[in-house]
């Protein structure tokens, strides 16, 4: 069990974590979630006594190890497998041990540990971690100073996986994946045997690998029982109970004052103004915190092109003479919202560089719309922009015409407000240079956005944001994201990158999820099927009962929803004294919602057979 009691810290002066405190049952698998700068990394060093706290404690069992991904990816000559192997200390030290050992009663203790451990099996998993983070079975023999930071954060992340901590503490892990790793990710972490706090703004990795949110705001942690949609609705209702108990209260100060503000001078009702006085005193006001008006975005409108404006006919294109991807038929126009799946080294990037521009065709015939422009977003752009200049410096570059305060407020509809437009980019935080690299991309007012994670350092409202802008947005959209959530709010066409082809993805992404999880290859087209046979009026009518049942469970489940939610709305649910019942309420709702979410799986199931069965 990890405890947080009571515990303070301030960052130069400024109180960061102000007497929080939680509890963490062992083998919880909890997401760490709170606004960019709340102290959620501050934490996770508090955590493991890299900081000195200022009051309270923290403590872990007696023995268990803490374990978390460097800083610093390695970058030896050692290779991935043999890397990931070391961090397994103990099993390490045994086996050199048994090397050299000569007595034979230390000999079988050596064997005897070893055994316990599993240490035989040690190879195998280890090469199995490596696989899910994307290392093929060639790569696990090459050395560490092979690969580039990225990859050597995936090694560093496949050791402290394979170490088994009993505390394990990640920090933004899918940052440095591609969708296939954050979706491994999510399934191992999901099977962890010991505890796991994962700091994340990744709502498919916080909705499936998690089952409690630890949220850090105004100083303080709450933990909330289930997924991140079940806490984002818990909290919303208890914002909701408090706003309007803070509305009443308002109303009742405000009657009060004007009674002291009357009779305060007349000697015959001084004793009753100061007794409201006292009555003002005492109403508690219920802080409610309100996300930022800083996380939109405002993409400029292009105007309408002709269709299509991108075709591309038998094309291929690589590098050096050798082709990456092949025999391309391809056509975007205006209105398209394209994912490109695959995984990383298939070729995502070199379509994306083809399709803006940037890479030339080496066969076949690319055409484009005339005055076509496009905005290009990427990560390695981030590491383009000028750390000693502002941002609004950058902009007078790209708009030397333009007067300081469109400038500024180019920036505002980016969320950079007028503090951070005058702030060196190298002082800036993640989050606000892909904000400033958003703007550069977009303001141009492109016809196509295509987006190379654009998510990586944006917390979860601001990929909400995202989300919307990107839904008013009149360009097409290409994007490569390992944000589950973002593909399937933006994307309406998939492209699986794969095997030097770019071919339509018919099915869904929870479909594509299926298939990673479940094996690498898509399972073989069936060829020549048999026409279904008509379904008979028995058949219809008995699967239009089985929808009618289906729609009434849900409907249930919905009223149950609704009445879960009005009591988790209840303040007095709150108190202190009612922690457990609180928890108890929470689980109840988690477990209703999960129904629910059956309920209409069922019911879309049993929706499509009827409508097959009539056609």
């Amino acid at each position: 069990m990890l405890r947080i009691d009571d515990i303070s810290y301030s960052v130069e002066g400024r109180p960061l974590i102000d007497h929080a405190s939680a509890v963490i049952p062992e083998g919880h698998k909890v997401g760490l979630v709170g606004r960019n700068g709340t102290g959620k990394t501050t934490l996770f060093r508090l955590i493991r006594g890299e900081l000195t706290l200022e009051t309270g404690s923290v403590s872990v069992p007696r023995g268990a190890r803490i374990g978390g991904v460097a800083q610093e990816a390695p970058a030896s000559d050692v290779s991935l497998l043999d890397t990931v192997l070391a961090a397994d200390t103990e099993r390490a030290a045994l086996m050199a041990e048994s090397d050299g050992a000569t007595d034979g009663a230390r000999i079988a203790e050596i064997q005897a540990r070893l055994t316990d451990i599993d240490a035989w099996s040690a190879e195998a998993r280890a090469a199995s971690i490596l696989k899910g983070l994307g290392f093929d079975d060639p790569d696990h023999a090459r050395p560490c100073s092979d690969f580039s930071g990225g990859w050597r954060m995936r090694v560093a992340l496949a050791a402290v996986l394979f170490s088994q901590p009993e505390l394990l503490l990640l920090d933004e892990p899918t940052n440095y994946l591609d969708l296939e790793g954050a979706l491994w990710l999510e399934s191992y972490l999901a099977r962890y045997p010991h505890t796991v706090i994962v700091i994340s703004h990744d709502r498919g990795l916080l909705n499936r690998a998690v089952g409690s949110i630890l949220h850090l705001e105004a100083k303080k942690l709450t933990l909330y029982k289930g997924g991140y949609d079940t806490f984002a609705e818990t909290r919303a209702a208890r914002l909701a109970v408090a706003e309007a108990e803070n509305r009443k209260n308002a109303a009742r100060r405000d009657h009060l004052q004007s009674f002291v503000d009357r009779f305060r001078a007349k000697a015959t009702k001084a004793r009753q103004a100061q007794s409201r006085l006292k009555m003002i005193e005492k109403l508690k006001f219920t802080s409610t915190p309100q996300e930022a008006a800083l996380k939109k975005f405002t993409f400029p409108e292009p105007e309408e092109l002709s269709p299509p404006i991108v075709a591309i006919e038998s094309g291929s294109v690589g590098y050096d003479g050798k082709a990456v991807l092949s025999k391309l038929n391809l056509r975007i126009d205006q209105d398209d919202r394209i994912a490109l799946l695959g995984k990383n080294g298939e070729g995502k990037s070199t379509l994306s560089k083809l399709i803006s521009g940037r890479l030339p065709e080496m066969g076949g015939r690319v055409t484009t719309a005339s005055k076509l422009r496009i905005g290009y977003f990427a990560q390695h752009q981030m590491d383009e922009l000028y750390p000693d200049e502002t941002p609004i410096e950058h902009l007078r570059r790209l708009r030397p015409d333009e007067t300081p305060a469109r400038l500024r407020a180019r920036l505002s509809g980016f969320g950079l407000m007028a503090e951070q437009a005058e702030t060196v980019v190298a002082r800036l935080s993640g989050g606000q240079k892909a904000r400033l690299t958003l703007l550069i991309a977009t303001i141009d007012a492109p016809h196509m956005l295509i987006l190379d994670e654009p998510t990586n350092h944006l917390d979860i409202e601001s990929r909400e944001a995202l989300v919307e802008a990107l839904t008013e947005y009149t360009g097409a959209v290409v994007l490569v994201s390992h944000d589950m959530h973002l593909l399937s709010l933006v994307a309406d066409r998939l492209w699986l990158v794969k095997g030097g082809r770019v071919e339509p993805f018919e099915e869904d992404l929870e479909a594509y999820r299926k298939l990673l999880l479940s094996s690498d290859k898509p399972a073989k087209p069936v060829e020549d099927k048999p026409k279904a046979k008509k379904a008979s009026r028995d058949e219809v009518l008995a699967l239009r009962s089985e929808v009618r049942k289906c729609e009434a469970r849900v409907g249930k489940l919905e009223d149950m929803r609704g009445k879960l939610a009005k009591k988790l709305a209840d303040p007095d649910l709150y108190e202190k004294s009612k922690v457990g019942e609180m928890e108890v309420w929470q689980k109840k709702y988690a477990e209703v919602m999960e129904g629910l979410d059956r309920a209409e799986a069922l019911w879309l199931a049993a929706q499509e057979k009827l409508d097959k069965a009539q056609a």
